[in-house]
């Protein structure tokens, strides 16, 4: 009777210190790096603790590597931006309910005296010819990143495999878009790029986006919570919970604003079903 009074009062102790006898809820999210370098996932993930009391980690990797850490099942959600990518992932029983959240745009950035003469070109594909033709320095990520992946879609569409020393694959791509492009602006080469990466390096960059505007340049980002039923151990209600919330009007409208004040323009547009349904003009 003693040992199990002091077993009861210890957990008390704990329960009074603040220490709770249960674990917090958790949601453990593997994401493309962009969102997360930006500061785009990590204030949605600051808001959604705030409103639920759920506490989030935030792992970053490009798109490839992403989904393939969250076929472990040691993730609840993933943020990625490569379709193919994300329905081979559903395709395979990893993942369940994509939904779209948001959205950017690629551009090509390059140096300012443009020595491929791409700058205002309207077509991806023939500014990709142009620069393949020229031979002048072009920058792969080459990780099967969603980056990499849209790139490689436009080589692909231009009916152009790159290859030859002006075409690198460079072996720190894996570190994300900042700094490939960091990398970019040092060798003066070209590179495709999402925006929002080039506007919070912009400053310190004399690389400028000399091609854009293609609708073949989208940037679609979305969310796949991990599939449950071959996962039985996720967070999957948090999981639910963050995947109705991101596309909801609060998580929206801050995707809207974001950016915004501090860049001129906004880093990302909402992009949720719910939000093209009742914004429509």
């Amino acid at each position: 009777m003693k040992l199990v009074r002091l077993v009861a009062l210890s957990i008390m102790g704990l329960a009074l210190c603040g220490m709770p006898a249960q674990a917090a809820e958790t949601l453990r999210i593997s994401s493309t790096i962009g969102p997360v370098d930006a500061g785009m996932l990590p204030l949605l993930a600051e808001t959604f603790t705030k409103n639920t009391g759920i506490e989030v980690t935030i792992a970053k990797a490009g798109t490839g590597a992403t989904l393939k850490k969250a076929e472990s099942g040691s993730f609840d959600l993933v943020m990625v931006h490569a379709r193919k990518l994300e329905d081979a992932f559903c395709a395979a029983g990893f993942g369940v309910d994509r939904r779209d959240v948001m959205y950017n745009d690629f551009v090509i950035l390059g140096p300012a005296k443009d020595p491929a003469g791409i700058k205002g070109m309207k077509k991806v594909t023939e500014a990709v010819k142009k620069i393949a033709d020229a031979k002048v320095p072009f920058v792969s990520r080459g990780d099967k990143s969603g980056t990499h992946v849209k790139e490689m879609e436009i080589w692909a569409a231009a009916g152009i495999q790159p290859s030859g020393d002006w075409y690198e694959v460079w072996e720190g791509g894996a570190k994300g878009n900042k700094a490939t492009t960091l990398y970019v602006n040092e060798k003066q080469a070209y590179t495709l790029m999402d925006r929002a990466t080039w506007l919070t390096v912009k400053d310190t960059v004399s690389v400028v986006p000399l091609m854009e505007a293609d609708p073949l340049m989208l940037n679609l980002i979305a969310i796949i919570r991990v599939n449950p039923e071959k996962f039985p151990d996720i967070h999957k209600e948090e999981a639910l919970k963050f995947a109705d919330w991101v596309v909801g009007e609060e998580a929206q409208t801050i995707i809207r604003d974001f950016g915004k004040d501090k860049y001129g323009q906004p880093l990302f547009f909402p992009n949720s079903d719910q939000w093209n349904a009742s914004h429509k003009k």
